[in-house]
Protein backbone atom coordinates (compact mmCIF):
# COMPACT_ATOMS: atom_id res chain seq x y z
CA UNK A 1 0.00 0.00 0.00
CA UNK A 2 1.28 3.44 -1.15
CA UNK A 3 -0.10 6.80 0.27
CA UNK A 4 0.62 9.96 -1.46
CA UNK A 5 0.62 13.15 1.01
CA UNK A 6 0.85 16.47 -1.82
CA UNK A 7 1.49 19.11 0.48
CA UNK A 8 0.71 22.94 0.36
CA UNK A 9 3.30 25.45 2.73
CA UNK A 10 2.37 28.01 4.48
CA UNK A 11 4.04 30.41 6.93
CA UNK A 12 1.66 29.36 10.18
CA UNK A 13 1.41 26.02 8.82
CA UNK A 14 1.51 22.96 5.89
CA UNK A 15 -2.40 21.51 4.34
CA UNK A 16 -2.34 18.16 2.58
CA UNK A 17 -4.20 15.63 0.15
CA UNK A 18 -3.44 12.20 1.54
CA UNK A 19 -4.32 9.75 -1.47
CA UNK A 20 -4.16 6.01 -1.71
CA UNK A 21 -4.50 4.53 -5.24
CA UNK A 22 -6.00 8.13 -6.99
CA UNK A 23 -8.42 8.27 -4.14
CA UNK A 24 -8.76 10.55 -1.25
CA UNK A 25 -8.66 9.34 1.86
CA UNK A 26 -8.62 12.51 4.12
CA UNK A 27 -6.74 16.22 4.52
CA UNK A 28 -4.24 17.18 6.58
CA UNK A 29 -2.27 19.64 8.68
CA UNK A 30 1.27 19.75 9.84
CA UNK A 31 3.64 22.45 11.20
CA UNK A 32 5.13 24.84 8.63
CA UNK A 33 8.57 24.06 7.14
CA UNK A 34 11.69 24.77 9.02
CA UNK A 35 14.07 23.20 7.84
CA UNK A 36 13.17 20.08 10.00
CA UNK A 37 14.02 21.25 12.84
CA UNK A 38 12.44 19.37 16.29
CA UNK A 39 9.17 20.28 16.95
CA UNK A 40 8.92 23.06 15.08
CA UNK A 41 8.83 22.00 11.27
CA UNK A 42 6.68 19.56 9.65
CA UNK A 43 9.37 16.24 8.21
CA UNK A 44 10.94 16.54 4.93
CA UNK A 45 9.39 15.54 1.80
CA UNK A 46 10.81 12.03 0.38
CA UNK A 47 9.70 8.09 1.32
CA UNK A 48 8.79 6.58 4.70
CA UNK A 49 7.64 3.40 5.78
CA UNK A 50 4.80 3.74 8.68
CA UNK A 51 3.85 0.79 11.44
CA UNK A 52 1.45 0.46 14.43
CA UNK A 53 2.24 2.04 17.54
CA UNK A 54 0.41 2.28 20.72
CA UNK A 55 0.87 4.79 23.42
CA UNK A 56 -1.32 5.84 26.61
CA UNK A 57 -2.04 9.08 25.24
CA UNK A 58 -2.99 8.06 21.76
CA UNK A 59 -4.46 4.73 22.27
CA UNK A 60 -3.54 2.91 18.49
CA UNK A 61 -1.86 5.24 16.07
CA UNK A 62 0.10 5.37 13.56
CA UNK A 63 4.26 6.10 13.03
CA UNK A 64 5.94 7.22 10.13
CA UNK A 65 9.66 5.45 10.66
CA UNK A 66 13.23 6.60 9.81
CA UNK A 67 12.66 10.19 9.30
CA UNK A 68 16.36 11.65 9.30
CA UNK A 69 17.24 13.26 12.82
CA UNK A 70 13.48 12.89 14.03
CA UNK A 71 11.70 10.16 15.89
CA UNK A 72 7.82 9.49 17.18
CA UNK A 73 6.34 11.25 13.44
CA UNK A 74 3.04 9.97 14.22
CA UNK A 75 -0.37 9.90 12.91
CA UNK A 76 -2.53 11.87 15.73
CA UNK A 77 -5.85 13.64 15.47
CA UNK A 78 -5.40 17.70 15.77
CA UNK A 79 -7.31 20.28 14.75
CA UNK A 80 -4.28 23.26 15.01
CA UNK A 81 -1.13 22.86 14.30
CA UNK A 82 0.69 25.22 16.43
CA UNK A 83 -1.34 24.28 19.62
CA UNK A 84 -1.58 20.34 19.42
CA UNK A 85 1.62 19.00 16.70
CA UNK A 86 5.33 18.99 17.61
CA UNK A 87 6.03 17.84 13.92
CA UNK A 88 3.38 14.86 13.58
CA UNK A 89 0.75 14.57 10.99
CA UNK A 90 -2.86 15.33 11.70
CA UNK A 91 -5.65 13.60 9.59
CA UNK A 92 -8.59 16.27 9.13
CA UNK A 93 -11.89 16.39 7.19
CA UNK A 94 -12.05 20.11 6.39
CA UNK A 95 -9.60 22.85 6.56
CA UNK A 96 -10.34 25.87 8.43
CA UNK A 97 -7.14 27.49 7.47
CA UNK A 98 -3.24 27.33 6.98
CA UNK A 99 -2.45 24.48 9.56
CA UNK A 100 -5.96 24.29 10.80
CA UNK A 101 -8.93 21.87 10.05
CA UNK A 102 -11.99 19.86 11.60
CA UNK A 103 -13.05 16.21 12.83
CA UNK A 104 -9.70 15.32 12.33
CA UNK A 105 -10.43 12.70 14.97
CA UNK A 106 -13.43 11.16 11.98
CA UNK A 107 -10.65 11.57 9.41
CA UNK A 108 -8.10 9.62 11.44
CA UNK A 109 -10.21 7.06 12.19
CA UNK A 110 -10.52 6.21 8.68
CA UNK A 111 -6.95 6.55 7.60
CA UNK A 112 -6.49 4.25 10.67
CA UNK A 113 -8.72 1.71 9.32
CA UNK A 114 -7.24 1.64 5.85
CA UNK A 115 -3.72 1.13 6.79
CA UNK A 116 -4.10 -1.12 9.63
CA UNK A 117 -6.14 -3.70 7.50
CA UNK A 118 -3.01 -3.43 4.89
CA UNK A 119 -0.29 -3.90 8.06
CA UNK A 120 -3.31 -6.95 9.19
CA UNK A 121 -2.69 -8.67 5.84
CA UNK A 122 0.97 -8.46 6.42
CA UNK A 123 1.26 -5.43 3.59
CA UNK A 124 4.43 -2.96 3.21
CA UNK A 125 2.31 0.21 3.82
CA UNK A 126 4.44 3.57 3.01
CA UNK A 127 3.88 7.09 2.11
CA UNK A 128 5.55 9.29 -0.34
CA UNK A 129 4.88 13.09 0.75
CA UNK A 130 5.81 15.58 -1.68
CA UNK A 131 5.05 19.16 -3.09
CA UNK A 132 1.54 20.13 -4.80
CA UNK A 133 3.22 22.16 -7.53
CA UNK A 134 -0.65 22.64 -9.09
CA UNK A 135 -1.06 25.34 -6.29
CA UNK A 136 2.20 27.09 -6.66
CA UNK A 137 2.76 27.61 -3.38
CA UNK A 138 6.15 25.45 -2.80
CA UNK A 139 8.37 25.72 0.48
CA UNK A 140 10.83 28.27 0.98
Amino acid sequence: MVLILSRTYFPDGTNGKLECEGKLICLTIELPWKNNETKVSCIPEGKYFIKKRYSKKFQWHLEVMDVKNRSLILFHPANNVLQELNGCIAPVTKFSGPGLGLKSRNAFNKLKNLVFKGLDLNEEVSIIIKSDFQLGMTKK
